[in-house]
């Protein structure tokens, strides 16, 4: 290495150093949370987390599957390594912000004004300390790092970095199925620089790949929308994208620029046609701006555009995802930060309010710290997370579903019974929440009551092999045997492998 490339070097290690630091205070209030909600389901209750074999077989996600596996061969099943590892790529992503802003623009301030910011932002929190969620983090890492040595090629005209490049993209690829939509950055990027006839070569690949992921995407959509009808009972259809994506899209700022109400589930979507308009209008000011920012500013075409081709996958008409989650803008959130570092780089740089500039950064960067430590801490466990979600999500079916499992573990049956009807009151046909309720019937001594309400939830989820469970113990404790043994022999059905229900059904027939 020669003394300048040394030189250079030094110029930036303390500037990443306090970044990587930054990012380890605003997080280490999370670092020692439970495992909630998709976390239970994906870790502690998968056996197959440590199975090579079942990694060969190319599971979805695949690569944030190699984290899991990795982290489980070193920690075992506690919660802190595997989160500690989405606080790790959350931290690489803010670094690799910082050197590509720096490489692109050669600002040094801006550099470390959006890194910043994207560092303590509380609307990331969902994607770096719930585990469950931290395939966005991982994606955006290796995409960051593909564009920089993109950017580095032609900078440098070293091929090594064209092909590492393709490699990283490769693995965005491998982390997360909403990677599919960002070979469209690189175009931008050659159309605002002006190179596209001169570069358009270099691009066919990442878009051979994309291809080849929508190709793999659009192979699993029936299996996705019949997986979402099943375990989340979402109705298969269409969402109108001209309501659509004016909210989301509107939601989506709202949450950068003022991250309040932040929630896992967006429930309240519903508005007034006043209310619509409003968000319409935002939806179509950011639009015009991307139009106008076409001319006057490359800088702030881009970044915009970044944002908007980020989200892109999240915003299809199939009801294959939510309108709005927080974990789908981490990425996105980039785009919008970048043209807020800009603005504030502006005002640092006017000498007569330069003081101004830099207290507005600093006072920014430190609510949204906060905001973030306290975002953490309804991370802490899934009953600090439902009674949170229920302050910001009163209209939430599932979040009423968890919050009944919370008095119910409480012991206070009365009210689990009110939250698991008010679920089923908002989304009819709510298997989960009526096999719930059968539950705590039982447990409350209503057998009857039980028993209509396990039979409802087979009536809407013939799969739920635990209400026949449940129904098949209550007749074997009435001694109705023969209605035993059939409840049984459905559950078995459905879970084939599970040693209990069949020990269960031997020790029915032998009543027989």
């Amino acid at each position: 290495m020669s003394a300048r490339r040394e030189k250079n070097f030094g110029s930036h290690k303390y500037i990443l150093l306090g970044l990587a630091v930054l990012v380890l205070a605003v997080y280490l209030n999370g670092l020692g949370n439970d495992f909630v909600s998709d976390d239970i389901v994906w870790i502690p209750q998968n056996s197959q987390l440590g199975n090579w074999s079942w990694l060969l077989k190319f599971p979805d996600r695949m690569a944030m599957w190699v984290v899991f596996f990795i982290a489980h061969a070193v920690g075992g099943l506690s919660p802190f390594l595997y989160r500690f590892c989405n606080v790790l790529f959350h931290v690489g992503n803010v670094l690799a912000i910082y050197l590509l802003f720096n490489q692109l623009f050669r600002d040094k301030k801006l550099a470390v004004f959006v890194s910043s910011l994207f560092a303590v932002h509380p609307v990331l929190v969902e994607s770096v300390t719930w585990i469950a969620g931290g395939s966005q983090a991982m994606y955006a890492f290796a995409f960051l790092v593909s564009f920089l040595l993109y950017v580095l090629f032609f900078q440098k005209g070293q091929k090594r970095f064209y092909f590492l490049s393709l490699a990283a993209f490769i693995l965005a690829q491998l982390f997360s199925e909403k990677a599919v939509s960002l070979a469209a950055i690189f175009l931008v990027y050659e159309v605002v620089c002006n190179s596209l006839p001169k570069h358009w070569k270099k691009l066919l690949p990442y878009f051979a790949l994309t291809a080849g992921a929508v190709f793999v995407q659009f192979s699993k959509v029936g299996t996705r929308i019949s997986g979402l009808a099943t375990q989340n009972y979402t109705e298969p259809g269409f969402y109108n994208p001209l309501i659509q994506i004016p909210i989301a899209i509107a939601e989506y700022l709202k949450l950068i620029f003022w991250p309040q109400a932040l929630t896992l589930y967006h429930s309240e979507l519903s508005f007034t046609s006043g209310e619509y308009l409003i968000r319409l209008v935002i939806f179509l000011v950011l639009g015009g701006a991307v139009i106008y920012a076409y001319k006057k500013s490359p800088y702030v075409f881009f970044w915009l555009s970044f944002f908007i081709v980020t989200l892109a996958p999240t915003l299809t008409p199939l009801r294959i995802a939510w309108v709005v989650a927080e974990r789908y803008v981490y990425l996105g959130t980039l785009g919008v930060l970048a043209v807020v570092g800009l603005v504030l780089k502006k005002l640092s740089d006017l000498e007569q309010i330069r003081i101004i500039g830099y207290s507005v950064f600093a006072l920014i960067v430190v609510l949204l710290s906060v905001r973030t430590v306290l975002r953490n801490r309804d991370w802490k466990n899934q009953d600090t997370l439902w009674l949170a979600a229920a302050k910001t999500s009163p209209s939430s079916p599932q979040n009423h579903n968890n919050l009944g499992d919370l008095y119910g573990r409480r012991g206070d049956l009365e009210r689990s019974i009110e939250e698991f009807k008010k679920a089923i009151e908002l989304k009819p046909g709510y298997a989960d929440a009526y096999h719930n309720l059968g539950n705590t019937y039982q447990q409350r001594g209503g057998v009857e009551e039980a028993i209509e309400n396990y039979q409802k939830a087979i009536e809407f989820n013939p799969n739920l092999w635990q209400s026949y469970q449940n129904l098949g113990a209550i007749y074997f404790t009435r001694e109705e045997y023969q209605l035993a043994e059939k409840c049984f022999q459905e559950a078995i059905k459905i879970n084939p492998t599970n040693l209990n229900l069949q020990d269960n059904l031997r020790l029915i027939q032998l009543k027989e």
